[in-house]
């Protein structure tokens, strides 16, 4: 049976920094942004079990800061001695991981709890890395430039070093998701040059999961526990599609939808999918892929920025005023919107997904409307 495809408004739920969020179904209680100075937006890069974010505020003037929000009490987690950094991941144990610069300047990847602050997670031999995941055990993900000066995909060992997880023949390669059985996700070049999205399994190294059929590139973003990849992939019609692979076969979620561009950009335990919707005369907007279900929702009923989808099912990221992000989450039940576009590459889907916590969202703005069948109603 074909999936279904919803697309409705629902009611607008605020802001993320929910007290707590025991279950799905538990009442909660949401606001815009973190309660940041007038001028000054919000990001929620990730969200916790307990209800604690990570997030980003983002000064009028640029700076970004690596923050954690709950209770209505911002806490600033700092930087490795330079001027800005920013979230990307946050555990069950309240574990953030994300990117700071140091006093030098360069960006490397870091680890943060309560009681031990800030650590430096250092690089794989170059100058920068970027964290981008972490799992409930404290592993961590990333990529890292090399003594060579490519960035390389990273996994840490039990002694916090970074492991290189190599490349598929080329000159590169960014991890983007793992799970807790150390399976790692991402994108990497092949010999051809040519990006794939990748999953690597400890002790068998890295695989290329391959492209929607005539795609000659693709991006993997996110892996559950259950093994359930998330990502983007080039069709033959040269545009981008969301797709789900299990191990066996990629399922292409933009068809579903049937117009625009789709990137998929997280993927709960139970397997529902999040991301994000550019077409020709909209706002981006949000997809959830629910049970075999595709909904997507409105500009003014969802989120501009989609990050991470909870297994509690809220969907975090941010809204855009006109003039800033707010930090912001939806309920997956009713699905999520927003975001404006720029143009994307293979590159970019990775880096906006690694390395600054605004993950997919600068789409392409200049495709055309009803690839795919009949047109979608947006309402």
């Amino acid at each position: 049976m074909l999936p279904r495809f919803a697309c409705f408004p629902a009611p607008l739920l605020g802001l993320l920094l929910l007290a707590a969020i025991p279950t799905a179904s538990a009442t909660t209680y949401a606001e815009r942004g973190f309660g940041e100075r007038d001028g000054n937006g919000s990001i929620a890069s990730d969200l916790n079990p307990a209800g604690l974010v990570a997030g980003i505020i983002m000064e009028e003037e640029g700076r970004r800061r690596a923050v954690t929000y709950q209770h209505g009490r911002i806490r600033e987690l700092g930087t490795l001695g330079g001027n800005e950094g920013f979230t990307k991941a946050i555990n069950t144990h309240g574990v953030v991981v994300g990117s700071a610069q140091t006093a030098g300047g360069a960006w490397h990847a870091f680890r943060y709890d309560a009681a031990g602050g800030m650590r430096d997670l250092g690089t794989l031999g170059g100058t920068s890395s970027y964290a981008t995941a972490i799992t409930r055990d404290g592993m961590i993900a990333g990529y890292a430039d090399t003594s060579a000066g490519d960035f390389h995909a990273f996994v840490t060992k039990a002694d916090h070093s970074l492991q290189d997880l190599g490349t598929l023949g080329g000159a590169s390669s960014y991890a983007s998701g793992l799970n807790t059985h150390g399976v790692v996700v991402g994108t990497a070049q092949r010999g051809d040059g040519y990006r794939r999205a990748f999953v690597y399994r400890p002790g068998t190294g890295m695989q290329e999961i391959g492209t929607l059929p005539g795609g000659r590139i693709s991006s993997a973003t996110a892996i559950n526990d259950a093994g359930l990849v998330v990502g983007a992939s080039e069709t033959e019609k040269r545009r981008w599609h969301a797709f789900a692979w299990d191990g066996k076969r990629m399922l292409d979620l933009g068809a579903m939808i049937g117009q625009g561009d789709s990137y998929a950009t997280a993927v709960n335990a139970a397997g529902h999918v999040v991301g994000s919707v550019s077409i020709k005369g909209f706002e981006p907007m949000t997809f959830v892929y629910k049970e075999g279900v595709m909904t997507v929702r409105r500009r003014d009923d969802g989120l501009y920025l989609t990050n991470k989808i909870t297994d509690a099912g809220l969907v975090v990221g941010a809204i855009y005023t006109g003039h800033k992000f707010q930090a912001f989450a939806v309920p997956s039940q009713a699905a999520p919107a927003p975001q404006r576009s720029n143009p994307l590459d293979w590159l970019l889907i990775t880096i906006l997904i690694s390395a600054s916590g605004v993950v997919l969202y600068k789409l392409q703005r200049n495709y055309r409307m009803g690839l795919l069948g009949a047109r979608t109603r947006f309402m």
